[in-house]
Formats: C-alpha cells, structure tokens, sequence
C-alpha cells in the first residue's frame, strides 16, 4: 500500500492540496494512494501514543502506516526545517516496524524561494536512521502560492515536468 503524507497539521494547508495533485495523479497512471493528513492526529497525542502507550484514537492511523510499504512525504518548510509534528509523527508510530526498509519520496514546499531544501535534507537524515529507501529525487517547489492554481493544481510547465517525472519514477521505485 502507498499512503501520501501531509506533513503539517495546519488547517487548510498548501502541503494538503500538493497532496491531493499528487494523489490524483498517481491514480490517473493506475496507483491507489492512501493520503494521510496529519490534521487527523490525535490531539492529545504526545500525551497519549509516545513511549510505548497507544491509544484507540490513533491505532487505525498507525494500522495505516505499518501496512503501507511505500510513502510519499509532503515536507512544508517551518523555520527553516520541517514541521515539529511530522517528527512527533514519526517518534509516535512503532520502531523499528513501522518505516524500517519501506521506501519513500520526499517533496518539499515553502512559500519562499527555495522549496525547504534543508527541511527535505534534515527529514532525509531521519529516514537514514529508520532504514527508510529514499528515491534520489527530490522534488522542492517554491513559491507554493503562485504554483498552485485556484483548483490547487500545479499550472507552471516546469513544475509539472519534474513532479511528473518524480512521480514516475515512484512508481517504479
């Protein structure tokens, strides 16, 4: 199973739309994704899911990501990083099991100029530690508000060939 993740818990988020291209995109070349949006996590989940305590709110999203075998992250750029949420994501789904020797594609977005390129390389350096398999390319689009149309699409030609080709190649990946 795939399963897209949308890597910050803001409401309405660029990074949910991005998500959502991209998943209608990979089922228009015949690949189902689960989309994840980590606006649907659990409140109270750092009080309730980390250090080997589960709750019942968050055992069908975790049945989601330990079923997938590959995953698609959509990594905003926070401070010039990635969202504290998608680390408190990762830290809260069972290690080693839950991402260990899956494979994965990371796109990284922002609203300035350079499209969270140090979010996506801090991000890559977790998926090292869990044994993830990272797809060489990297997507980073910039500038997200003016990428995206006012259907959320990406309308700009260039973005379109490179996400095209990213995703692709995650289909063979």
């Amino acid at each position: 199973m795939v399963t897209i993740i949308a890597g910050t818990n803001r409401p309405n988020s660029n990074t949910l739309k991005l998500a959502k291209y991209y998943q209608d995109k990979l089922k228009d070349k015949g690949m189902d994704a689960q989309l994840l949006s980590l606006t649907d996590l659990p409140a109270d989940l750092m009080s309730t899911d980390l250090y080997g305590k589960r709750s019942d709110a968050f055992k069908p999203i975790l049945d989601q990501v330990n079923e997938s075998d590959k995953f698609l992250f959509m990594i905003p750029e926070y401070n010039g990083s990635f969202p504290g949420v998608l680390k408190l994501f990762i830290d809260a789904c069972d290690f080693p099991h839950s991402f260990y020797d899956k494979k994965a594609a990371l796109v990284g977005l922002s609203s300035g100029k350079y499209g969270n390129i140090r979010g996506v390389e801090h991000f890559n350096g977790v998926c090292g530690y869990l044994h993830m398999h990272v797809m060489p390319l990297r997507i980073h689009i910039a500038n997200i508000r003016q990428e995206l149309d006012t259907e959320a699409k990406l309308h700009l030609p260039d973005t379109i060939k490179f996400t095209d080709e990213q995703i692709e190649k995650f289909i063979r990946f």
